[in-house]
């Protein structure tokens, strides 16, 4: 397993760790509900260096990733981000990233562990254009902050205000002696990812820390992290979504440009937008006390009408809330499924759950 570059700054924090994928993440730091809350009503700091990444560099990178992936390329301007699928000509997923356009590369923001997947699988199709793939995990880290006191923050740490950052949009800010990218993050709350200099990470990690008392910051875990991701509605690659999900049944259609032009799979995502629907959907699903393993299967009348992906502890809801795979039979909000082979049920909910 590889370990996390601040591993030991980690554990003097207490931390608790896990693997995800062959990388080493900060499970919780003893207190997952306080790691929670801070992310709601205050700010929390995420070491996401588990992540790895991408570079592609050349006079055709974006062309050719264009052709690659389900969202605009060509058309991003430098310094801004968007998120797209890989796909295969059958349409299932290959993986999904985050891509950053700067002045002179594309940076490819991935789950852990599909580094070399994704490497692979564009370098199939690099033949004659101007471009070439480098690996890049070993030099950027993410540190990710989280929480509607991000922007007070980060003014406190670059020594002026900064101004909140929408979405997809980036912004290089000096902190610590380091030149830091600041990345906004859509769909889980006011947030900000800081793409680091490896060299630089302790010490960035240690200004927004010694900073974060004023702000109520704390730590946060994996754990704590699932569960706002998954209160969110947001799937994730190697848990929510696999080699055979089409884009699609993930409701990834942020993450899709139906004016592009050709890329790999999109006559099997036309012919699915054509039709007007999927088969099966992500959904959010109610479970009450009961605490399902992934995988379990959704049944109605007896018949497997789908299966559970993630599962949290919801302090949003009070109760056990999941991710999983419905049949569009029984999508309706309120739907009651059996967990197996019961008696546990659980009821279809309307996804985010916030």
């Amino acid at each position: 397993m590889e370990p996390l570059s601040l591993h030991f700054l980690h554990e003097q924090a207490g931390a608790h760790f896990l693997g995800v994928n062959g990388r080493e993440v900060v499970a919780d730091y003893g207190d997952v509900e306080a790691e929670y809350r801070a992310a709601r009503q205050a700010v929390a700091l995420h070491d996401a260096t588990y992540r790895e990444a991408l570079r592609i560099t050349g006079e055709d990178r974006a062309s050719f990733l264009h052709g690659m992936v389900t969202q605009e390329v060509k058309g991003l301007e430098a310094g801004a981000a968007t998120y797209a699928a890989m796909i295969t000509v059958k349409g299932s997923m290959v993986a999904d990233a985050r891509i950053i356009r700067r002045e002179s590369e594309l940076l490819l923001d991935l789950e852990p562990g599909l580094g070399a997947k994704v490497l692979e699988f564009l370098g199939k199709f690099l033949i004659s254009e101007d471009a070439e793939l480098h690996e890049a995990t070993g030099e950027l880290g993410i540190l990710r902050l989280m929480g509607p006191r991000t922007a007070d923050l980060l003014g406190a740490v670059t020594g002026g205000p900064f101004a909140a950052l929408p979405p997809d949009t980036t912004r290089t800010v000096q902190l610590a002696g380091q030149e830091v990218l600041t990345v906004g993050r859509p769909g889980q709350g006011p947030g900000v990812d800081l793409l680091v200099p490896r060299g630089g990470l302790e010490a960035v990690w240690k200004a927004l820390v010694g900073a974060g008392g004023a702000f109520e910051l704390k730590p946060l875990g994996w754990r704590a992290q699932e569960a706002l991701r998954v209160e969110a509605g947001v799937p994730r690659y190697g848990q929510d979504m696999v080699d055979t999900t089409i884009p699609l049944e993930a409701n990834l259609t942020n993450a899709i440009s139906y004016n592009k032009g050709c890329y790999i799979g999109q006559e099997v995502i036309a012919r699915a937008t054509f039709r007007g629907h999927m088969n099966r959907k992500l959904s959010g699903l109610l479970l009450g006390t009961t605490e399902a393993a992934p995988g379990t299967e959704l049944k109605k009348d007896g018949k497997k009408v789908g299966w559970v992906t993630s599962v949290v502890r919801s302090p949003l809801k009070g109760q056990t809330v999941a991710l999983g795979y419905v049949h569009r039979d029984h999508l309706e909000p309120g739907t009651v499924l059996a967990l197996g082979e019961g008696p546990a049920e659980a009821t279809v909910a309307a996804l985010p759950f916030t």
